[in-house]
């Protein structure tokens, strides 16, 4: 079976490499032709007849030229003194000389004569300003041919007067069609398109041109294409200051939402996400429903959602009909998946037991050496030498049996990590779409099955996704229109477990107990110990987590015109329900330690985790415009009303009788554990929103929301929250548009902000003494008795936090609106965090209460700039590059900290400081650790005694000893800050090219700056100097200090000095801060749209073929230290486990190779 499916994987592999060669030969050869084509051709001829010409052309470029007999036959001769490597301008010349028309495509030159009713039209094109387009697409309509202007924004072509049509078009300028006359003076004019571009904004849309708050939008266009699980893989990157953490590859992985930085460290602050305007969870969003993703940043944008929107919103807006006759399009793709970091480790065995050996001789101070590698597997000196045999003579059985004991004794060279994962993940997607309206009505349907292997080789995990939508509108009267919007989702998500008290996440039981030599099978097929132990839970099955999560949401809406034009009503009315369900069960895992006896290791029971979530909400609001002499004015004011309802439920029995069968009616033990707990809240809103312009050049926006929430004691529960917004479009006013400067800069706006906002995003009942009801573990009279602690203890006046969001920002476009800029600069002060209040006396007997006692400001800007042109190869190339790049800072600004102690915040402190210190090489021989500080504090070893290799730190504040002082700002010790662990200038780059149906784009995104320090119990950075008996990167064995090698990356080999309190390398410290900047190639798309001539035969209206790779490519400068980990799956380990320590313990990130096909009727 392994071999088939070895075999199998071979083959997709080499299928898709032989595809990718093939395009990579044919871009190739394509490019390379390009290249030489428009290399300089110089025609110095006399007397040339056209062939010679021709001939002149092909020697000095890749160009082949086709042409008939009836051009040979040409009898003029010429003379040609051209220098040019425009090929259309020295065919334009051979037009006027011979006159010849002809075709570029490619490397391809077809040349003929002209009909008898076509005649040689000569023309030029301008600009609404009467000034010269080169580089203009000029084609005969209906046909491939086609000419470009030249610098003079002239052209020629043959063609029928009265009859053909010519089609010009250029990047930055509307397509025109003209009638062919004798002569032709075409005038194009300015597109306006990106001023008409609207976005979506709170309980509304507006012109792009007229938006006044810190406001981005990327449309449809992101996530087409894009195989990925949820949305936030596709929008990373995408917008200036959307920070979207995902941690791993797991499928079902939900990212957080952040916007522009650290919110709050009290009430929390994720970005609200509101989906065709209601609160939902954006990872059971089907990506190919949506139609636009808009972030509203500042206060000022964000103000009319109130205390939900303090920290910024996410308006995901899902499609529907656009006036337009039935269609139906399908959509599907194909992907192999594979990680993006494969660790390489020691996996031979001997090699692995004498690194293990010497780390842990040396912890001990070179006087005791291991008698087991951590909890089961003996080791001793003599078996050392064994391995060092059996690693010299590979003929030498594996496996063998101790004479004393009976137990079997280990001689393995085994790869667990290979044995862990698959070779082959796969994934599939499939997606159905319907759409079309009518006067009166309009509809759109879809549908989408997303499916995925897991990583994993035993049980895998299986990821499942079912996406189903309905929207329809129906206009009852003129003036009443009823939509609704229809949406059910279902996930499920199939994973092994560990049958271990923790859940410790596998890649930890591979870090402490999967040694290269142990073995995964004895000779009678039974698992080993240590097998059981690391994942045989996972062989055996029965070991598992299964989650169900449905989610069921409908929204009706109503629009009523009450004066057409001017005064509207909206209404919305939608009600959501979430179930989710995780079935858990344990099974022991059978093992073997020596013939003929089997062990068995682990719990029996079913556990089952339920959660209902029940939302109700309702915007009923009104909105009024009205313009008159250049005066532009709209006001909104509106009511919302929410509420929230949640029900978890838990449940657990012991002895299943039978695995097969797991159902609680089948598990008699006697530990029965039933839990019950929730939560509820509700809000109510009164807000509104003023408009005005004049003449789309000057704005003032004003918004409010007045805001109530259950969540606070009643005399704190409503807050009114204001904000305000200017603009000016200076490329509107006279003076700019009747001068030069319109023609550089035809759009200049300068946007200011100003607006506060509460924060009501704090957990229910902090202002009530409640108590929990928990059952015990204990029988007591054969019964598990309730129990429960004393009340907490409630803060003192509880109130909102709020956020104040000061923000300017300047948009541009510049030479033909070819160039698109903007830049934003913000300052937001979060005052009244909730935090831990004043430090109370331990005879108080609880921990002292929290409250609103902190304040942070957070500074930062974002920056985008989009370019957009055309070069002309026979057929325009058409490229457009986008380059995003945001960044911010907090600093804490007020704290109860009187101490500024080091261990918690502290006035001043800027978010994310690593404090340690700092290394100063390391000791040379035994007089420089004598004339060295005190470095007692320090550990190296069991003894702490100091050897050349090891580590020397300096003595910063000079008192003679290498500490933490009182570990306090004012007396660090020998500490400083050496790095900060907040991401900065994050950026992304977008590349996207057309021609000739073809298809290209590629996008890299990434993180500027980061300082990552590994931490404890990270055994992918730190090898056997965390645990002796840890996974060994290969790598670090020539990174070590010895005395051959005294400038070695890391110190003398010791184990437990990365995880032991105050070790040498667990103590933070200069060197060894990890640089996690890194640039990622996160997608790749090639693809080809058929031509619409050749579909329409078959009713086809579009088809496309296309490839994508997601996370092809990565770069850090981590990894030139070790290539271990993911840059982005360093923090933390799997978070749905409970033993979960260890950064870098969690699920692979993952990279796709996709084939897809996209074919609408």
């Amino acid at each position: 079976m392994y071999l088939k499916l070895l075999q199998r994987k071979n083959k997709l592999y080499a299928s898709l490499a032989t595809a990718l060669l093939f395009l990579n030969l044919l871009s190739f050869n394509e490019l390379y032709g390009q290249q030489k084509a428009i290399a300089p051709i110089v025609l110095q001829l006399e007397k040339a007849s056209i062939v010679d010409v021709f001939n002149a052309i092909k020697k000095q470029s890749s160009y082949t030229i086709i042409y008939s007999d009836q051009v040979t036959a040409l009898e003029k001769r010429v003379n040609l003194n051209i220098n040019s490597s425009e090929i259309n301008t020295i065919l334009n010349l051979l037009v006027e000389h011979y006159g010849i028309t002809y075709q570029v495509s490619g490397t391809t030159i077809s040349v003929k004569l002209p009909s008898k009713s076509q005649q040689r039209i000569k023309g030029v094109v301008k600009d609404q300003y009467g000034i010269a387009v080169p580089g203009a697409t000029v084609i005969l309509k209906g046909t491939n041919q086609g000419v470009s202007t030249d610098l003079d924004g002239s052209f020629s072509i043959a063609a029928q007067i009265g009859k053909d049509k010519l089609q010009v078009s250029f990047i930055g300028y509307k397509t025109v069609e003209a009638l062919v006359s004798k002569t032709m003076q075409i005038t194009m004019v300015i597109d306006q398109t990106s001023l008409e571009e609207v976005v979506v904004v709170g309980y509304g849309k507006q012109k792009k041109a007229n938006v006044t708050g810190a406001v981005d939008q990327v449309g449809a266009e992101t996530f087409r294409d894009r195989p990925v699980t949820n949305l936030a893989k596709a929008l990373q990157g995408e917008i200036g200051n959307l920070n979207l953490v995902i941690g791993d590859g797991k499928p079902t992985r939900s990212a957080t939402y952040n916007v522009r930085g650290t919110t709050s460290i009290g009430g929390g602050g994720s970005a609200l996400v509101l989906i065709d305007g209601v609160p939902g969870d954006p990872s059971l969003l089907n990506p190919n429903d949506i139609e636009s993703v808009s972030v509203l940043k500042d206060a000022a944008s964000a103000a009319i959602y109130g205390a939900r929107g303090s920290f910024g919103v996410i308006l995901i807006t899902t499609k529907e009909s656009k006036n337009e006759k039935s269609k139906i399009n399908f959509s599907t793709n194909f992907s192999i998946l594979d990680h993006t970091v494969k660790p390489d480790l020691v996996t031979n065995g001997y090699q692995w037991a004498e690194q293990f050996d010497q780390s842990y001789y040396s912890w001990n101070d070179y006087k005791m050496h291991p008698s087991k590698a951590n909890s089961v597997f003996p080791f001793s000196m003599e078996y050392l030498q064994e391995l060092k045999q059996h690693d010299q003579d590979p003929s030498l059985s594996k496996v063998q049996i101790d004479p004393s004991t009976g137990k079997y004794v280990y001689y393995g060279n085994t790869d667990w990590m290979k044995e862990l994962y698959a070779d082959m993940i796969t994934a599939q997607e499939y997606n159905l779409n319907a759409s079309g309206s009518g006067e009166k009505a309009s509809y759109y349907l879809s549908g989408r099955i997303n499916s995925q292997d897991g990583v994993f080789r035993y049980n895998p995990d299986k990821f499942k996704m079912y996406n189903l939508r309905g929207k329809g509108a129906l206009r009852l009267t003129n003036w009443l229109k009823l939509e609704n919007n229809f949406e059910y989702a279902e996930m499920d998500y199939f994973f092994p477990i560990l049958n271990h008290p923790s859940d410790t996440p596998v890649w930890r039981r591979i870090s402490d107990e999967a040694f290269p030599v142990a073995m995964l099978y004895n000779p009678d097929g039974t698992l080993t110990h240590n097998a059981a132990i690391v994942f045989g839970s996972f062989i055996t099955g029965g070991n598992y987590s299964d989650t169900n999560r449905q989610q069921l949401r409908n929204t009706t809406s109503f629009k009523a015109d009450i004066i057409k034009e001017e005064l509207s009503f909206y209404g919305d009315f939608t009600f959501r329900n979430l179930n989710e369900v995780e079935n858990k069960q344990y099974t022991p895992v059978p093992y073997s330690v020596r013939p003929g006896e089997l062990s068995q290791r682990g719990e029996n029971k079913l556990q089952e985790y339920q959660k209902k979530t029940t939302y109700k909400g309702m915007n009923l609001y009104t909105e009024y415009k009205k313009q008159f002499n250049g005066h532009n004015i709209k006001g909104l004011i509106g009511y919302n009303y929410e509420k929230l309802r949640l029900d978890r439920r838990s449940f657990e029995r012991n002895d299943l009788t039978n695995s097969l069968l797991p159902d609680f009616g089948l598990a008699t033990g006697e530990n029965i554990v039933l839990k019950a707990g929730g939560y509820q809240w509700a809000t109510l809103g009164a807000f509104f929103r003023f408009n005005y312009n004049y003449r789309e050049k000057y704005f003032v926006e004003v918004n409010g929301r007045y805001d109530g929430s259950s969540k606070f004691p009643e005399n704190q529960q409503w807050g009114f929250f204001p904000s305000a917004s200017v603009g000016y479009r200076v490329s509107q006013e006279n003076f700019w548009q009747n001068s030069r400067l319109a023609d550089i800069i035809p759009e200049l706006k300068f946007r200011a902000s100003y607006g506060s906002l509460g924060n009501g995003n704090i957990a229910p009942y902090q202002y009530l003494e409640t108590m929990s009801v928990n059952q015990l573990n204990v029988l007591l009279n054969g019964k598990n008795p309730l129990y429960t602690n004393k009340p907490n203890v409630i803060p003192n006046g509880l109130t909102w936090e709020k956020a104040t969001t000061f923000n300017i920002g300047l948009d541009t476009q510049w030479f033909n609106r070819r160039l698109v800029t903007s830049f934003d600069w913000y300052k937001r002060s979060t005052t009244d965090m909730y935090t831990q209040g004043t430090p109370l006396p331990e005879v108080f007997g609880a921990t002292e209460p929290k409250g609103n006692y902190a304040d942070l400001q957070t500074k930062g800007w974002e920056l985008s700039i989009a370019w957009r042109d055309q070069i002309n190869f026979s057929k325009p190339l058409k490229y457009k590059f986008k380059f995003i790049l945001s960044d911010n800072k907090s600093t804490i600004t007020k704290f109860n900290n009187p101490t500024k102690s080091l261990d918690t915040f502290y006035q001043g402190m800027q978010v994310g400081e690593i404090w340690g210190f700092e290394n100063a090489g390391y000791f040379i021989d035994q007089a420089d650790i004598d004339n060295h500080a005190d470095q007692s504090y320090i550990r190296v070893s069991a003894a702490n005694i100091k050897m050349p290799g090891d580590i020397k730190f300096a003595d910063l504040n000079g008192d003679g000893v290498i500490d933490i002082g009182d570990n306090t700002l004012n007396n660090p010790g020998d500490r400083r800050v050496i790095g900060n662990s907040t991401p900065r200038f994050n950026f992304g780059f977008k590349a996207d090219f057309e021609w000739n149906n073809f298809f290209f784009n590629a996008f890299f995104q990434g993180v500027g700056k980061r300082d990552f320090w590994p931490g404890a119990d990270n055994s992918l950075f730190w090898g056997a100097y965390n645990r002796p008996y840890s996974w060994h990167p290969s790598k670090m064995s020539n990174m070590m200090w010895s005395e051959q090698n005294p400038d070695a990356y890391f110190p003398r080999m010791r184990g437990y000095v990365a995880l032991n309190s105050r070790g040498e390398l667990n103590v933070q410290q200069s060197k060894y801060i990890q640089n996690a900047a890194y640039i990622r190639l996160k997608n790749l798309t090639i693809g080809y749209d058929f031509p619409k001539h050749l579909l329409e035969k078959n009713k086809i209206q579009s088809l496309r073929i296309f490839f994508t790779g997601q996370n092809l490519w990565t770069y850090s400068p981590m990894f030139r230290v070790l290539k271990t980990m993911d840059p982005e799956v360093i923090d933390g380990s799997d978070p749905e486990l409970a033993g979960n320590r260890g950064n870098g313990m969690r699920y692979p990130m993952l990279k796709t190779f996709s084939l897809g096909l996209d074919i609408t009727f």
